[in-house]
């Protein structure tokens, strides 16, 4: 399908549907507000979800956002469902997967591979208020807290289902399950298959809920277990053809590791907000913020982080309308790099906090829950080495076919409110050679006149610039010696050398894509130069490239001032500077 979506008015409308859940929510730092801070740290406690929250969900209709506009949803675009759960994950990571996000995994495979019937009853499972849960193979995603696995078979009497599995989100609570199950023992692609089932609809002998399992963080989300004996399965609940298992989750992972950390981003714009409240209220290390230089470096370097983030989230999903045969690796390397930058942002804000990173409660309580729920949130369905063992194999053929050799991709890979052409699932799945977010960053490194814009920046860009793509170049030549060896021969150390340098120059060209490319109203500050400029200054350092110590003057505090702003208007810390409900201190 190639027709365009009307964006224009899609984002108008995703806007004001932020809007109202922003308002509905309130300020978080309001005691009293039912779906404040207070009432999320309570129910985290408990080991709950927030039930008044999950409530106010329902009653605004949020699992729509999830479901495909043909079906009755307001699903179109990727980038705008994840903008969408944001404001929920702002408040509660646990809420976010565990109402959200959770179902929206599980629903992606029906959306994929489903009937019409299929997909019209988990339709009408989601507008009604119920949830869905996955059950992945556990060799798909690598994270299992268990090797467990279900095993589906098939007589002349149908199907049959049996196994267990330990670690679902939602298992307890679904209304439908996506399960991803053996069928065939001999090794391969055609060794595993998936099926949809209505829990209602299965024989209760047949079908035990396993104990729920503890975890230190996302603690108000339900992970437990099912598992199944002689289970009887209609044949009609197959998703897809037998032996399509494995295909159909890799298809899924080339949307879900995008949508995810797109949304989880959202936790760390609580923790900068709380640790900018901190500081501005009780100073650091005796003296105000504002004269600290160390924590002024500190804010503003993760501010940048953060929008550094955005940008690599933001392209991975919009390449799922644009260019959805590089989606696989986009998703892939987003779902790999952003749980690590987010993470060290999160560790540089706690050291502003001191012994108050602590605190359980109060008005800075909030923090000490991002940081539990960031690492398993991150986690999430796919792993690390699952991201791995993705991009790395595509590394030479990128290299050999698209690296430096194409041009620069159209604008609409960059532009936060463009439009998009709708979003077609069945064109997930087929690998590309072309890498358009490199070919933006080839274009810079060859002398792109677009540098001109950085003003009195102008010198210091072109020598990030020319510093990332001599680093390309080098990547080129590393990624070229690993044609011809075996996938098993790829797992070794230098090998994700390489995947970490290839992460970070995506980062690097998305955020240079970014900057190049905004220059409508509501985008002004994303076309300032000093955002970029710092932002890729610690890019090099993380690819430990030598550069000067310190960012070029004026940037940082530049970069701080907007952080400030954004504070006290109560804007959000991710690119597109929505209005929230959060009231800032004083």
């Amino acid at each position: 399908m190639t027709t365009a979506v009307g964006t224009r008015s899609a984002e108008t409308a995703a806007a004001r549907r932020i809007h109202e859940l922003e308002s509905a929510l309130g300020d978080p730092w309001d005691p009293d507000n039912p779906h404040g801070h207070r009432a999320v740290l309570e129910a985290d406690d408990r080991s709950e979800l927030p039930e008044e929250t999950v409530r106010l969900l329902h009653t605004l209709g949020l699992a729509a956002e999830f479901v495909p506009e043909r079906f009755g949803g307001r699903f179109e675009r990727v980038d705008l469902l994840a903008r969408m759960l944001r404001p929920v994950f702002r408040r509660d990571p646990s809420l976010g997967v565990g109402f959200g996000a959770g179902s929206f995994l599980a629903a992606v495979s029906v959306w994929a591979a489903g009937t019409e019937q299929q997909q019209r009853r988990t339709a009408e499972l989601l507008l009604g208020g119920g949830r869905v849960a996955v059950a992945y193979r556990d060799l798909a995603h690598g994270n299992a807290f268990l090797r467990d696995e279900f095993g589906l078979t098939e007589d002349e009497d149908g199907l049959r289902l049996d196994g267990a599995k330990r670690v679902i989100v939602n298992a307890e609570h679904a209304a439908a399950l996506v399960v991803f199950c053996r069928t065939d023992e001999r090794p391969g692609s055609r060794s595993h298959s998936a099926v949809l089932l209505e829990r209602a609809t299965l024989p209760r002998d047949r079908v035990r809920d396993l104990d729920r399992f503890p975890t230190v963080g996302l603690r108000g989300c339900t992970m437990s277990g099912l598992a199944f004996t002689d289970c009887p399965v209609p044949r009609d609940a197959l998703l897809g053809g037998w032996g399509d298992g494995v295909q159909l989750a890799l298809s899924s992972f080339q949307l879900t590791r995008s949508v995810l950390p797109s949304m989880v981003l959202a936790g760390v714009d609580t923790a900068l907000r709380t640790a900018l409240r901190f500081a501005l209220d009780r100073g650091v290390n005796g003296r105000p913020v504002l004269r600290n230089p160390q924590a002024k470096a500190s804010l503003a370097g993760s501010f940048a982080d953060l929008l550094v983030c955005d940008s690599l989230a933001l392209t991975s999903t919009r390449a799922a309308h644009l260019h959805p045969e590089a989606t696989g690796v986009y998703a892939a390397a987003t779902k790999y790099l952003l749980p690590i930058l987010l993470s060290d942002t999160v560790y540089d804000l706690s050291v502003l906090l001191g012994s108050s990173l602590y605190e359980r409660s109060g008005a800075y309580g909030i923090f000490q829950k991002q940081v539990r729920d960031l690492p398993i949130t991150s986690l999430g369905h796919s792993g690390t080495a699952a991201c791995q063992s993705t991009v790395i194999p595509r590394l030479p053929v990128l290299a050999e076919h698209a690296w430096l050799a194409e041009p620069a991709p159209a604008p609409g890979l960059f532009r936060l409110r463009d439009d998009l052409p709708a979003f077609d699932p069945g064109r997930l799945g087929v690998a590309g050679t072309g890498d358009p977010l490199l070919a933006e960053l080839a274009d810079f490194a060859a002398g792109s006149t677009a540098v001109t814009a950085a003003g009195e920046y102008r010198e210091v860009l072109e020598t990030l610039v020319r510093t990332l793509g001599a680093e390309l170049h080098e990547l080129r030549s590393a990624a070229r010696a690993l044609a011809g060896r075996r996938r098993d021969d790829l797992a070794d150390p230098r090998s994700y050398a390489l995947m970490d340098r290839y992460s970070l120059l995506l980062a690097a060209a998305s955020a240079l894509g970014v900057w190049r490319h905004q220059n409508c109203g509501p985008d002004q500050f994303l076309a300032r130069p000093e955002w970029v400029v710092l932002a890729l200054l610690r890019i090099c350092r993380r690819l430990g490239l030598g550069l000067a110590g310190r960012p070029a003057p004026g940037t940082e505090t530049a970069v701080l001032d907007e952080l400030l702003r954004r504070y006290r208007m109560g804007g959000s810390f991710d690119l597109y500077d929505d209005p929230t409900a959060a009231v800032p201190a004083g």
